[in-house]
């Protein structure tokens, strides 16, 4: 499933090429996870005036409006002056005068959805849940503490609530908790002092580096130049149960919680 880094790559890959283009027409495929929520027509001839992210939700500023793009579980995006004809999993199309956005969706949980502002209903309904960025200034120390003390939660399972932080996808949280050794288990209000501000460090630092590596490609994912994430490769612990710690030599666990899979050190984590 992307995740913020996922989705962050993307954005900045759409940057150049939509903010300041012209809407030519919008092509539907296949029902996605939500309607669109406007006629398609209505939307010629907007402008996008920015490309913002806001938790895993892609958002394009028009000059009347916004679209909201999630990629679901198996989601992602294409731009280019000359793509070719839409296949059986290429659900939308966003035609400009710059090239042609596709989301591609073999899956279908992916969404593009209009709302008239970013603080109407229909955008608040998606957005206001979403716990805070971890690259703002208000993801402080003090902030995230206060609310690991307020959950029993087992601490992974809190980071992939996202209601406190979000962007902490499956891959990044085994990661993040490996960096601060914290037992993934560990109620969160048990998390030491100590543990907390290693955790608080790790959380932007891992999805940062996500990031510049382009994200991580499992399966489906991919950027919108059609090259895969790498940062999967470079993981401590995810998807390495068995193989040696790289900190201290011992087999990586792996167990589930909440149906995910989780990789830990035994060792390092306590």
């Amino acid at each position: 499933m992307p995740e913020l880094p996922e989705v962050e790559v993307t954005r900045r890959g759409l940057v150049q090429p939509l903010q300041g283009a012209t809407i030519e027409r919008i092509s539907l495929g296949k029902p996605l996870r939500w309607p669109l929520g406007i006629e398609p027509a209505t939307l010629s001839g907007r402008m996008v005036q920015h490309v913002l992210r806001r938790g895993k939700y892609i958002v394009l500023q028009l000059d009347q409006g916004v679209l909201l793009l999630h990629l679901g579980m198996s989601g992602s995006l294409q731009i280019g002056p000359d793509l070719p004809p839409a296949g059986p999993h290429d659900h939308f199309d966003l035609v400009t005068d710059r090239g042609v956005l596709r989301l591609h969706d073999p899956r279908r949980f992916g969404a593009v959805v209009w709302a008239p502002d970013i603080a109407s209903d229909m955008a608040a309904k998606l957005l206001n849940h979403l716990g805070m960025e971890p690259f703002d200034e208000g993801f402080s120390l003090n902030y995230f503490a206060d609310g690991l003390k307020r959950s029993s939660t087992p601490i992974k399972q809190l980071l992939l609530g996202g209601q406190l932080v979000v962007g902490v996808g499956n891959i990044y949280a085994s990661e993040v908790l490996f960096l601060a050794g914290i037992l993934p288990s560990r109620p969160a209000n048990k998390v030491t002092k100590a543990q907390a501000q290693r955790l608080h460090t790790a959380i932007p630092q891992v999805l940062g580096k996500a990031i510049d590596l382009g994200g991580s490609t499992l399966k489906d994912f991919v950027q919108v130049n059609g090259y895969a994430g790498a940062f999967q490769a470079q993981a401590n612990v995810y998807g390495r149960a068995g193989e040696p710690c790289k900190q201290c030599g011992a087999p990586v666990i792996a167990i589930k919680q909440g149906q995910r899979s989780t990789y830990y050190c035994r060792k390092c984590q306590k």
